[in-house]
């Protein structure tokens, strides 16, 4: 009895997974995902929020993808080119890159980040419209 129980509870499992998975939005619907970077931390930012991020992108998970880099991530972004090249390589491949300007304004770095190429700006309201947004999936690394 124990055996087919798991069983079912892993057939279960597989099938709402899959669905889940398997879902599309609405025709005429875009996809549009907001990442929230905020980690100081180099390996979360290489081998998570980038990879993740691109990876939304450029496989057509979603149709527009906007990455935000807020706080510490600021100061780890303007000390380290291979970010910088990666952070590039993103923007190029359509990811609309952007800085709150509040934090750069408390690390001191608001020029370093527009050098650059990053628009720094006030993101408070923008961020509290994509996650109050039904058109608009929010991840935070």
């Amino acid at each position: 009895m124990r055996h087919s129980s798991i069983s079912l509870i892993a057939l279960l499992l597989t099938t709402v997974s899959t669905s889940i998975l398997a879902e599309t939005p609405a025709p005429g619907k875009t996809d549009r995902l907001a990442v929230l970077w905020t980690s100081g931390d180099p390996d979360v930012a290489e081998r998570v929020a980038f990879m993740y991020t691109h990876a939304a992108k450029t496989a057509g998970w979603f149709d527009e993808v906007v990455l935000i880099v807020w706080g510490p991530s600021q100061r780890i972004l303007v000390g380290d080119k291979d970010l910088q090249a990666k952070l590039k390589a993103m923007s190029d491949d359509g990811i609309k890159v952007m800085a709150c300007v509040t934090c750069a304004k408390s690390f001191g770095i608001v020029e370093q980040l527009k050098a650059l190429g990053l628009p720094v700006e006030p993101m408070g309201v923008p961020l509290s419209n994509y996650i109050k947004s039904d058109d608009w999936h929010v991840i935070t690394f």
